[in-house]
Formats: structure tokens, C-alpha cells, sequence
């Protein structure tokens, strides 16, 4: 079974300033599918409008982040955030059925500043796990699924919470709801862990969704780099994954220009521009 790649439209395509043009441009790119941050500046008709007319799927969205002027980066494990988290939660949802997204990524946020990161881990985890029952309750009425990402604190975001696949598990676990899932940025993850094939084995019944992009530049897969993802997409194609594969990644020029490795992708499994057969056209 060939891969399923979404355009993350708040990385790709952003010679366009609007989520409506970003995702008609990846759909004439062959993207069948595409995510987003918190589409804060779109109303959720305009997005509709536009994936209904480019056919193409919406399948990730994030919680929005909460007060970004105070640098909050989610508030899903923030203590004293609760009700906050649960507003945007709702907000969320309901722009998520407006355009017919199945998956919330539950952003953990950061660590408060001027706060010890092991004196507070505790009363986080408290937080997260009464949150995330909250929103796995909530998102199972609407038959959706909850993601949690792990972030790399040592490049992208010192103070946020959540930073291993091992941590987010072990969470994931004590939460014990089946429509949470893990999100995993493999960019993240190696930074953290490294061990990607044996981190996919062993994580894999708990992946909603994946995310791609070159450690450390966090450029097109195909760039300089430290990961083989012609390598990676062959244990994941063994390993049976059927979810999207999110491209979260900042190119390192002209969007369409960079997206090389993807055609690649789809010429090395006979596959036609978009993914399809070739045998089906």
C-alpha cells in the first residue's frame, strides 16, 4: 500500500497568503489531502469552499494556541488553563465538523515561565490527563480523533511540555481513551530519540498521524540532512501505515519547485501525478 501525503498549508504553498489558494495550489500539486494549524484568519465556509471544489480532504487541525502575545503554545497541560483550553477545544470541534476534518492535534503547550520544568511536571500531567479524558469524551460524539504531538525542546521549543513519543505513551496510557492517538513529527523525534525504525515499531499501534521533514534544516525530505526517507517510507509501507503522512516542512524555495521528492515517490511505486494507479486511470 502506496503513502498518503497532506500539504501542511501553514508551511507549504506560503507564496499565497490566504488557506483557500494554499490548498487549491496543492491540490493542483497532486496533494489529495491537507492539515493546518489553527486557521485562525479563514472562516471555516471559505475552506469548505475551497476543498470541495479542489477535492480534497481536510484531515488535521490543531486546538487553537491560546494567548500567543502572553507565549502560549497550546494549553492542553497548562494548570490554571482549563476552561480556556476547553473554549478552544470547542471552538475547534466545531470548525473541524464545518469542514469535515476527522483529527485534532491537542496542543500539550509550555512549560510557565519563570517555572522549574521538574518542579512542575506533576501538576502538568494531572492537567493533561483530565484534559485530554475531557476531550477524548467530547471528540468521541463527534466521531473524531484526538492527537498528541511530541515537540523537541532542544531546538524548537525549550519550554514546551510534551517532548518524547516515551512521555506522550506513558500519558496516552494512564488516559486510557481508545480515539487518542500519538501525532508523530519525525523531524521531532529524531532530534529527541533518534532510533526512527525501531521508535515506528514500537509506537506504531498508537500513530494517528505522521509528519515528515530533514533534521536539522526542517526542509524538504529530499534536502542535506540527517534522515533516508526513501528508507522511512519503506518501513512504513511494511509496517502497514494507512493514515496521511503530513508535510511539515518549510521549503527551502518555491514550494512546487521542491516537491521533487514526491514525485519521486509516486514514479518509484508506478503511481501517476496526485498518487493514483496508474492501472486505475
Amino acid at each position: 500500500m502506496s503513502l498518503r501525503f497532506s500539504a501542511n498549508l501553514s508551511w507549504l504553498f506560503r507564496e499565497l497568503p490566504a488557506l483557500p489558494a494554499r490548498l487549491e495550489a496543492a491540490a493542483a500539486a497532486g496533494f489529495g489531502a491537507a492539515e493546518a494549524a489553527w486557521p485562525a484568519d479563514c472562516p471555516s465556509q471559505a475552506l469548505r469552499a475551497a476543498a470541495e471544489r479542489a477535492g480534497v480532504r481536510i484531515v488535521l487541525l490543531n486546538t487553537p494556541p491560546g494567548d500567543q502575545e502572553a507565549g502560549e503554545m497550546g494549553l492542553a497541560a497548562v494548570p490554571g488553563r482549563q476552561a480556556a483550553f476547553r473554549q478552544g477545544l470547542a471552538t475547534a470541534v466545531q470548525y473541524a465538523k464545518a469542514v469535515g476534518c476527522p483529527r485534532i492535534h491537542l496542543m500539550a503547550g509550555r512549560v510557565p515561565l519563570g517555572a522549574d520544568r521538574a518542579a512542575v511536571a506533576g501538576e502538568m500531567e494531572t492537567t493533561f490527563i483530565e484534559n485530554l479524558r475531557y476531550a477524548a469524551d467530547l471528540l468521541a460524539q463527534e466521531d473524531m480523533i484526538g492527537l498528541v504531538e511530541p515537540i523537541n525542546n532542544r531546538i524548537t521549543d525549550p519550554r514546551y511540555y510534551l517532548n518524547t513519543p516515551h512521555q506522550a505513551a506513558a500519558i496516552l496510557e494512564k488516559v486510557g481513551r481508545p480515539n487518542l492517538k500519538l501525532q508523530l513529527d519525525l523531524f521531532h523525534c529524531q532530534i529527541m530519540d533518534g532510533n526512527l525504525s525501531r521508535n515506528l515499531e514500537t509506537y506504531f499501534p498508537l500513530i494517528g498521524h505522521i509528519q515528515i521533514a530533514q533534521v536539522p534544516g526542517r526542509h524538504e525530505p529530499n534536502s542535506p540532512g540527517e534522515l533516508n526517507f526513501p528508507y522511512i517510507f519503506e518501513v512504513l509501507e511494511s509496517l502497514g501505515y494507512t493514515g496521511y503522512v503530513g508535510c511539515e516542512y518549510a521549503p527551502k524555495g518555491d514550494t512546487l519547485e521542491g516537491l521533487g521528492w514526491l514525485h519521486s515517490y509516486w514514479e518509484s511505486r508506478g503511481l501517476q501525478h496526485g498518487g493514483s494507479s496508474k492501472a486505475a486511470e
